[in-house]
């Protein structure tokens, strides 16, 4: 999966500022992609009008063939990339916490799951119960990322594909 394709999902969940769009678009047009709705919001600076810039992006990827998947697709796939950052420690179990947004969906048991843990955190865990927690939480991602058919599809390294 290509930076576009990814950055794709993350926009729909919410993930990804508008001021990155810009500079998402200059490296797509390194990467080889082109169309003119791209070279346009690869010139428009940092701080743009956001709704100039997302209606670019989303005409961008329309130029190019690539679809945005609806909010259950996104969601998940927000899920399982928190998962795999933290069963793989790129991410902190308070990253995780911090991360997830209100268009993470889940559809299995090990993502409910792991959802469920990630949305108690708190900052007000006390030290005794964070360290229960991140415990917990990390059982959780890789009891995910070992069951999830996921990841190859939005580019985890190492991830399983049946």
């Amino acid at each position: 999966m290509d930076r576009l394709q990814f950055s794709a999902w993350q926009y729909v969940a919410e993930i990804l500022p508008a001021e990155e769009l810009p500079m998402l678009a200059a490296h797509a047009l390194v990467d080889g992609r082109d169309s003119p709705a791209l070279r346009e919001l690869a010139g428009l600076p940092r701080r743009s009008n956001p709704a100039e810039v997302r209606e670019l992006y989303v005409l961008a990827l329309r130029e190019l063939g690539i679809r945005l998947p609806d909010e259950e697709t996104a969601g998940r796939f927000l899920l399982v990339t928190l998962a795999f950052g933290l069963a793989h420690d790129e991410l902190s179990p308070k990253d995780v916490g911090n991360g997830l947004s209100m268009t993470v969906t889940a559809r299995t048991w090990e993502e409910t799951r792991f959802l469920s843990v990630a949305a108690d955190y708190s900052e007000w865990l006390e030290p005794d119960e964070l360290a229960g927690w991140e415990k917990e939480l990390r059982t959780a991602a890789h009891s995910l990322a070992a069951a999830t058919d996921l990841g190859p599809s939005i580019g985890i390294p190492g991830a399983r594909s049946d």
